[in-house]
């Protein structure tokens, strides 16, 4: 069993939105790589970085992401780190990957100034540009399909989603 869809890219992207939207419509479940990493854990991500730190948050990331790959049959969000991971790289070329891409001042718009959000606690503006161009080319090359959502409601690309999934 695989993903029906993957979706990655960065936080604000709308990989939890959309992949959500798309699972919907074609009526299958919906799983976001970070809620079973807290289920796992006990705690929400913020407090795993905290607590234990960013390494062994990425080692729970990377087992949970290639469980997932393996066992799961629905429509799968990833957290925006990810694709950090060789080996996750590596595992993602044998799915359908939809990479939602969105620029800087659209992803700040959607996450706002990094409450919750580990990565964002200093700087985030700052921080979100460098995680963007940073991340940006790993996120091209594990993809299938990219969508732009900058300025897009999210039927609009929900419907290109699927039509691209469908194609």
């Amino acid at each position: 069993m695989a993903p029906v869809a993957v979706f990655v890219g960065v936080m604000g992207a709308g990989k939890t939105t959309i992949g959500q939207a798309v699972a919907a419509q074609w009526g299958v479940p919906f799983a976001d790589t970070d809620l079973i990493i807290e289920a796992r854990a006990g705690k929400p991500i913020p407090e795993i970085f905290v607590d234990d730190g960013e390494d062994v948050f990425r080692a729970l990331e990377r087992e949970t992401v290639a469980s997932s790959l393996e066992s799961f049959g629905g429509v799968l969000a990833l957290g925006g780190g990810a694709i950090l991971d060789e080996g996750t790289r590596k595992l993602l070329a044998a799915q359908t990957v939809v990479y939602l891409s969105v620029e800087l001042t659209d992803a700040i718009r959607r996450v706002g100034l990094g409450a919750g959000r580990p990565l964002l606690a200093m700087n985030p503006r700052a921080t979100l540009k460098y995680l963007l161009d940073q991340r940006r080319p790993l996120y091209q090359e594990v993809a299938t399909h990219t969508v732009l959502t900058d300025g897009r409601a999210e039927p609009e690309i929900t419907a290109e989603v699927i039509g691209l999934l469908r194609g």
